[in-house]
């Protein structure tokens, strides 16, 4: 099994090193040409979102990745990604992907200083250690799609994990920690 994992800027190599513990081979995304080789599933790591969708247009694969993406490709994104992801952005203008149907806050949990671990339940299946650095949070689901988006976490009253058909959005970085939970069943997915 090939993973992609979008290498423009953020924490990607975390995510690399996670999925090859878990026998799931890797390759960086970091160019157009890069779109060409095979692969089965894609990680949208955090990081910084405004620099990440300048970049993917920038570089010519923004538009390669959305098709991927809506055509049912399996996508893990975490903090920045989720934010990439997301349908709109409430205290932002930009939208980028737009495939995840939700609404979502940027810096939701303060800057740098006011990053911080939390456990809470995944999926209503096991308690997991979440880190937030600079964290969006989800705080809607489109209307059209309350049925079809399924929340995997809560935080604080906060959702701060979904799934949407293909397309898991995280607003931590489970790839910060040893548990690979969260990776297996992302894998699972594919």
């Amino acid at each position: 099994m090939m993973i992609a994992v979008l290498a423009l800027q953020g924490a990607f190599i975390e995510h690399e090193h996670m999925l090859q513990k878990l026998g799931a081979d890797t390759i960086e995304l970091r160019k157009t040409d890069d779109l060409q080789k095979d692969f089965n599933g894609l990680i949208l790591p955090g990081g910084e979102s405004t620099v990440q969708g300048k970049l993917l247009r920038e570089l010519d694969m923004f538009d390669a990745l959305k098709e991927k993406i809506a055509n049912g490709l399996p996508v893990l994104a975490t903090c920045a990604g989720l934010i990439l992801l997301a349908s709109h952005i409430s205290n932002d203008d930009n939208i980028y992907f737009g495939t995840l149907p939700v609404t979502v806050k940027r810096n939701a949990y303060g800057r740098q200083l006011g990053s911080f671990e939390a456990t809470a339940r995944f999926d209503n299946s096991f308690d997991f250690t979440m880190t937030f650095i600079r964290a969006p949070y989800v705080e809607a689901i489109d209307d059209f799609a309350k049925n079809d988006v399924h929340v995997l976490a809560e935080y604080d009253g906060k959702i701060v994990g979904v799934q949407y058909k293909n397309q898991i959005g995280l607003a931590f970085h489970p790839e910060l920690d040893d548990d690979t939970r969260i990776h297996e069943r992302f894998l699972e997915l594919i």
